[in-house]
């Protein structure tokens, strides 16, 4: 597991110092951010996020953002807005330099062109299935094509033709005319065009073939005069083919130069982008803004903050290996920056009522409450106190072990702010169950404090039954209870180790204050966690996701460690 660390290393940071030492680029510093627009982004998007906007904007240089659209099948325009939102909330924006690989896909044919003409590309008619067995396996050379040998001409003609949208889906590729026994199986005649007879959101009907990402990616890079194209580790074994199509076209006004480095794995998470749309399709979520998706919507629905995310990013580092990261961390990054912004409320999620019998019927007091013990600047509310309130029902106890310090029969503890009361009676159904709990409460203990000095050592939260609203509170749990999901034993999927308990939905009493929190908003509740208020929530019944709990096994981690 990673360790903490506020400063973690970035190898990549390093590199492009050492370059601008060494004066490459003339000092200048370009990165891109390349999603496809066929999903939402996740958290593992996050740390490239960070990295290639943080990089840029550390350096005085540019970041692009740059849509890879060449697959028209699995695009659409919603997750194109998504992404930009996404990037927006995470603190970063891309000036003028929104790009899409369309863009680019009149030059990109005739460069395509340029190869064959060079005799460096040829169109193949074998099927897919064949082209899979004529590559070989990573112990065994591929063999050549049947097709690999056609002239110049057939090349050109056909090539055209498909262009022009005479041949259907799968009929014939364009590939690289480079090495079939090379060791590299990425160097296998890779393919550059597929024919694909589909509307795109960007160019309409104008194309029918499509390039590959491969060699659409690199391209795009030297267009832009990207001067580091950082991209993830699986990537690697492309490095040589980014290569070689640059080396193809001396004339580019750029020479990009790839990086990898190790993608984010999240603990109890899965961020396969197959296993996810998995997920939203079979109806496994709610959807890609479900808040127990890693999906940065989803983190921002449940309550997550940029500020949160970003320091978790600089926290795990970047590094050239692959390993896997606690989610304990995030969730801790997230209490560090909740608990500097968000407001404490009260609200009781398991209600039991008390009555304080020896207070006056029909009479309220408004106590004045902080927003936060520690920053006055937050301000303050009034909140009720009557004669029934309700507590959580695990803060009472008929017959306490040692050292239990909330309330039970004949032991006094403190109301927040309120006052002191002690457990007189308790009223139960025929099952047993406790309905109501009978308390005196100390007039000279007003504010929480007591006047002769004494002192108890249990405090509980309340809300005023007269007062309190009912809330739908979410309590949002990890979707998977295996560390990681993605290795199962065998005959078994990632999917038969999701969590049946990662949602519970209940109804909560909380303060009069909330009924007019806005929703997104942050709040804590006292001795219960950190909230946000779900955009399905209305003045008549607020809605609250529980974004993180209070306990933080992550920085018990880190002290022990």
């Amino acid at each position: 597991m990673t360790t903490e660390n506020t400063s973690a290393p970035n190898f990549i940071r390093t590199i492009i110092e050492a370059d601008i030492a060494a004066g490459k680029n003339d000092g200048r510093v370009g990165t891109r951010f390349p999603p496809e627009p066929n999903g939402y982004l996740h958290i593992g998007h996050a740390k490239s996020i960070c990295l290639n906007f943080g990089l840029a904007r550390d350096f005085g240089g540019t970041c692009n953002l740059r849509f890879d659209d060449t697959n028209p099948t699995k695009e659409e325009v919603e997750y194109v807005d998504s992404i930009q939102e996404d990037v927006r909330w995470m603190g970063f924006d891309w000036g003028e330099n929104r790009f899409y690989a369309s863009n680019y896909f009149e030059r990109l044919h005739a460069l395509a062109v340029r190869l064959i003409e060079e005799g460096k590309a040829y169109v193949d008619s074998l099927s897919a299935e064949e082209i899979r067995q004529y590559r070989g396996t990573l112990t065994e050379p591929g063999k050549n094509s049947p097709y690999r040998d056609r002239s110049v001409e057939e090349n050109l003609d056909l090539f055209t033709r498909m262009k022009n949208g005479e041949f259907e889906d799968g009929t014939h590729v364009l590939r690289a005319k480079i090495d079939m026994t090379a060791p590299n199986m990425v160097m296998r005649d890779p393919t550059l065009y597929r024919i694909r007879k589909a509307h795109h959101h960007k160019t309409g009907d104008t194309w029918c073939i499509y390039p590959m990402y491969d060699y659409t990616h690199c391209l795009s890079d030297a267009f832009e005069c990207i001067t580091h194209s950082i991209c993830t580790l699986e990537f690697e074994n492309n490095r040589e083919l980014y290569d070689w199509v640059l080396d193809q076209f001396p004339d580019l006004p750029c020479r990009p130069r790839q990086y990898e480095f190790a993608r984010l794995n999240l603990s109890y998470t899965v961020l396969s982008k197959r296993k996810l749309i998995q997920l939203v399709e079979e109806k496994l979520v709610s959807g890609w803004t479900d808040p127990r998706m890693p999906t940065l919507s989803g983190f921002r629905r449940r309550g997550y903050t940029p500020e949160a995310i970003r320091d978790f990013c600089e926290r795990i580092g970047v590094a050239r290996a692959d390993n896997m990261v606690d989610i304990a961390l995030l969730e801790h990054c997230l209490r560090e920056d909740l608990n500097n912004r968000a407001p404490r409320v009260m609200a009781v999620q398991d209600p039991v009522k008390v009555v304080v019998m020896n207070y006056p019927e029909g009479e309220v007091e408004w106590i004045d409450f902080p927003y936060h013990p520690e920053d006055e600047s937050m301000g303050s509310r009034q909140v009720p106190f009557s004669r029934e309130f309700y507590i959580e029902r695990a803060d009472f106890m008929e017959n306490p072990p040692k050292k239990y310090f909330r309330l039970s029969p004949g032991k006094e503890v403190r109301l927040r702010y309120a006052y002191y009361i002690t457990c007189v009676d308790v009223i139960k159904d025929s099952d047993g169950t406790v309905t109501e709990i009978h308390v005196e409460y100390d007039p000279k203990t007003k504010g929480g404090w007591s006047e002769d000095g004494r002192k108890v050592k249990g405090t509980l939260h309340w809300v005023s039954a007269q007062h309190a609203i009912d809330a739908e509170v979410r309590l949002y749990d990890r979707l998977f209870t295996k560390e990681n999901p993605n290795d199962m034993e065998e005959g078994k999927t990632f999917k038969d180790a999701l969590n049946p308990d990662s949602l519970t939905v209940i109804t909560a009493k909380v303060e009069p204050s909330l009924k007019t929190a806005e929703v997104g908003t942050h709040w804590q509740f006292e001795r219960l966690g950190y909230y946000c208020i779900d955009p399905d929530s209305t003045p008549e019944k607020p809605v609250f996701n529980r974004a993180v709990g209070l306990r933080d096994s992550w920085a018990k981690k880190a002290k022990k460690g």
